[in-house]
């Protein structure tokens, strides 16, 4: 059994789209937008398609999730129908995340020295006191 039940499933020919309604059962509170996007795809293998999340729904009391996503096949069509403030959150979210990625692996060694640095500038204090 499937994450991702299928509510509705409506190809829209006047906005050249496609409209998919889906639950998300037990993720309730866990997921993220480009989460459900990556499984959107890969569930109903849309790669070369734009999928763009409308809304996300949690119902009280269930830990089910309810989306709403477009699926466009021209990612211009996309722009010119969805308010431009739907992409700035989604690609600052990616940024974000491009940006998370990157960090900790740059840091990583950088926090070791850092660390190691403070433990022996500890040290030689309480070296010096026991001395006096």
């Amino acid at each position: 059994m499937s994450i991702i039940e299928t509510v509705t499933d409506v190809d829209n020919t006047f906005l050249s789209r496609r409209e998919l309604t889906c639950n998300f059962a037990g993720l309730a509170g866990k997921l993220k937008k480009l989460e459900a996007i990556d499984m959107i795809t890969k569930e109903f293998k849309l790669d070369d398609k734009v999928v763009i999340p409308m809304r996300l729904k949690t119902h009280v009391g269930k830990p089910i999730v309810t989306g709403t996503f477009y699926v466009y096949d021209d990612d211009g069509l996309a722009k010119k129908h969805i308010n431009p403030t739907i992409f700035s959150r989604l690609e600052k979210t990616k940024a974000k995340q491009a940006e998370a990625q990157e960090v900790p692996a740059e840091e990583t060694p950088a926090d070791d020295t850092k660390v190691n640095a403070e433990d022996s500038s500890i040290e030689e204090p309480k070296k010096e006191e026991k001395s006096e």
